[in-house]
């Protein structure tokens, strides 16, 4: 079985998977705002206040997007999810607080995410980016295995369009890398795809640096996602090459896994911050990547309208510079 996450060496690998369980115990508390105007009801607020990024180089989005994966079913992301309904809010609600990124993968069900997404949106808005993911199998609801082969590669595309009633794919991003493959050959696969007019840009997910180097000599990438939130900053040279090179940087797990003391431990100056701004600790996270650099794209996802609207709220809140130093 190929790698779905690179090790760190001071936190232990982990999959998206165990991420949402970790979160669900603190989510309660980390969503709680403190007397935050607009973080039940956004009102004007929409996503274009966090900004634009350029994914490259002619898509422009709104730099606040929606992560899909907690979309499918229940902790294990497997299955339907548990209000359908709701799950369609959520994804309509989005478009009109001015969410036009929109990232899953056909791993999130598998095969749910893009369908719902499919359902509750399409014919799609003129300007909504759809991101989408392939190289990871789920034969059965715990298991995350990737498959970076190239003809599995080239048939999950094909079921993405199907799913998503798409001509072509904005970014369609290699999920992981398959140590049992080369990379070389998932990227060319992918590079075929782009070719034949399936695949508009490439991205990668879960790299590290000499991974994205011997991509980027196969295929332009344009986009990285990695783990990375206020408590788990592993990929920060990735995100600098990224910052650097022009590439975006989108975070996965933007809020950290595991309970609030998670936040706590990692700096005590976000509890702080959120009673500063009268904000709820994942507003405050979410507010600190979209400082951090201009290059990220933060996608916190959720299956909750309610909490939707509590994270666009983030994308009012302003830190300053002392407060960023504070926070380092």
């Amino acid at each position: 079985m190929g790698r779905v996450n690179q090790p760190s060496d001071d936190v232990a690998p982990v999959t998206r998977r165990q991420v949402l369980v970790q979160t669900v115990a603190g989510m309660t508390a980390l969503m709680a705002p403190r007397g935050f105007a607009r973080a039940g009801s956004s009102g004007s607020l929409t996503a274009a206040a966090a900004g634009t990024i350029t994914i490259g180089g002619d898509l422009t989005v709104n730099r606040l997007g929606f992560g899909a994966m907690r979309l499918a079913g229940g902790e294990q992301v497997w299955g339907e999810p548990r209000d359908a309904a709701e799950a369609r809010r959520v994804l309509q609600r989005a478009l009109e607080l001015g969410i036009n990124f929109i990232d899953t993968a056909d791993a999130y069900g598998p095969y749910t995410d893009e369908r719902l997404i499919c359902e509750a949106l399409h014919p799609y808005p003129r300007g909504l980016v759809i991101a989408t993911k392939g190289g990871i199998v789920r034969p059965a609801a715990p298991v995350w295995a990737a498959n970076g082969h190239p003809d599995h590669l080239r048939e999950a595309c094909e079921g993405s369009l199907r799913r998503l009633r798409l001509e072509r794919i904005d970014l369609y991003q290699l999920h992981c890398v398959d140590d049992r493959v080369p990379l070389e050959d998932s990227i060319g696969a992918l590079a075929d795809l782009q070719k034949q007019g399936k695949i508009r840009h490439i991205g990668v997910s879960n790299f590290q640096l000499a991974e994205l180097a011997r991509a980027q000599r196969i295929a332009p990438i344009v986009s990285v996602q990695n783990r990375f939130n206020f408590a788990q900053r592993q990929s920060a040279d990735v995100l600098e090459t990224c910052a650097r090179e022009g590439l975006a940087f989108i975070p996965w797990a933007p809020i950290a896994h595991g309970a609030p003391q998670t936040l706590a431990r990692a700096n005590g100056g976000l509890d702080a911050l959120a009673g500063a701004h009268q904000a709820s600790l994942v507003q405050i996270a979410i507010a600190w990547l979209l400082a951090r650099s201009p290059a990220v794209l933060p996608i916190p996802g959720t299956s909750s309208v309610a909490h939707l609207e509590q994270n666009l709220a983030a994308a009012g809140i302003r830190l300053t510079d002392a407060e960023l130093t504070r926070l380092a």
